[in-house]
C-alpha cells in the first residue's frame, strides 16, 4: 500500500473534525478534490474508513485503525524532518527516551550533565511516561530507550537490567510510625499523605495498589518531586511513599524517618527497554553503559537503611 503523506493528513483532519468540509478547509482544497482523496485510500485499503452522514463524518472500525497507524507515520515523519534540520546545523546524534519519574526527577539529572559535556553534538528528548506508555513508544519507535520499574509487560522488548530499589513509608521523626520497622501499606491509609503529581508514574501505581484495597490515600497535597515531597513530610505535613534511595539522599537534611514496607510489591527491578540494542548507535550504548555503572555501588549498611 503506497499513501500521499498529505492524504493521510486529510484524514487525519476529517477524523478529528469529524467533517470533510471543515478538512477540505483546512487543508485548502474544495470538497470534491478532498472527498475523492479519501476515497482513494479507502480503494487502497479495500475498506471503507469514513462513515458519511448527515451532519459530518464518522470513523469506521478499520477507519479508527487505520487513523491509530497514520498517526504514527505522520509523528516519525515530523520528527525524521526534526532530526534531519538539526544534522544540518551539526548535530551528530539525538536520542529519545521515555522514562518513570523515579528516573526523570532522580537520578537523570545527576547522570544527564556529564553524558552531554561528553557528547556536545547529541541531544536528548526526555519525557516521563506512565510504565505501560514507556514500552509501547519503544516498540512503536517514539523512543530509542524506556526506562521502567516493577513488574511492567516489557511486550516482547529486549531489557536490561540495572538495579533494584524499593519503596518505602517516609515521615517525620515524631510520628508514631517512625518507631516501627515494618508497616503494611494498607495501614497507612488512615493517615495524610503526601503524593507525587497526578500522572506521575508512582501516583498511578499507588492509586492502582489503592483502588485494589478499596480506600483511598487521604492526600493533602500533591508535588513535582521527590525533594519536595520530602521537604513536607520531614515538616510533620503527612506521610508519604518514596523510593528508598531517594529517601537515603534526603534522610539526614530532612529529618525523616524511613520505614520499610511488608507489601511484596514494594521490590522495584529496574529495566532498561530497547528494540534492539546491537542496533543502537554508540552514543545510545554509552548512555546505557553509565546508567548501569551509576548503580554498581556497596549497598548501603542495615543501620543506614533505617
Amino acid at each position: 500500500m503506497h499513501f500521499d503523506l498529505n492524504d493521510l493528513r486529510l484524514f487525519l483532519l476529517a477524523a478529528e473534525e469529524g467533517s470533510l468540509t471543515k478538512a477540505a478547509a483546512k487543508h485548502h482544497l474544495s470538497l470534491a478534490a478532498a472527498s475523492a482523496r479519501i476515497k482513494a485510500l479507502e480503494v487502497q485499503a479495500d475498506l471503507p474508513l469514513l462513515y458519511r452522514e448527515a451532519r459530518g463524518v464518522r470513523l469506521s472500525p478499520p477507519g479508527q485503525a487505520f487513523l491509530h497507524h497514520a498517526r504514527l507515520i505522520l509523528y516519525q515523519v515530523d520528527q525524521m524532518q526534526g532530526d534531519l534540520n538539526e544534522y544540518g546545523g551539526g548535530l551528530r546524534g539525538h536520542l529519545r527516551v521515555f522514562a518513570n519519574t523515579t528516573a526523570v526527577t532522580d537520578f537523570l539529572p545527576e547522570l544527564l550533565p556529564p553524558f552531554l559535556a561528553d557528547n556536545p553534538k547529541v541531544n536528548i528528548d526526555l519525557q516521563e511516561k506512565p510504565n505501560a506508555e514507556i514500552a509501547r513508544g519503544v516498540q512503536d519507535g517514539r523512543a530509542d530507550l524506556g526506562i521502567v520499574a516493577g513488574q511492567v509487560d516489557t511486550l516482547g522488548l529486549e531489557r536490561l537490567h540495572f538495579s533494584t530499589d524499593r519503596l518505602v513509608l517516609a515521615t517525620a521523626l515524631s510520628h508514631p510510625f517512625a518507631q516501627r520497622q515494618q508497616v503494611a501499606f494498607a495501614d497507612t491509609l488512615d493517615e495524610d499523605a503526601i503524593g507525587m503529581q497526578p500522572g506521575s508514574t508512582l501516583q498511578m501505581f499507588l492509586a492502582q495498589v489503592t483502588e485494589r484495597l478499596g480506600k483511598p490515600m487521604k492526600l493533602r497535597i500533591q508535588l513535582s518531586s521527590f525533594d519536595a515531597m520530602c521537604r513536607m513530610i520531614g515538616a510533620g505535613v503527612g506521610v508519604g511513599i518514596v523510593p528508598e534511595s531517594t529517601a537515603l539522599r534526603y534522610q539526614a537534611a530532612m529529618g525523616l524517618a524511613l520505614v520499610q514496607l511488608s507489601d511484596p510489591w514494594c521490590v522495584r527491578e529496574r529495566y532498561i527497554l530497547t528494540r534492539d540494542r546491537a542496533a543502537l548507535p554508540a552514543y545510545a550504548q554509552s548512555l546505557m553503559a553509565r546508567l548501569c555503572a551509576h548503580f554498581v555501588r556497596p549497598e548501603a549498611a542495615p543501620s543506614q537503611r533505617q
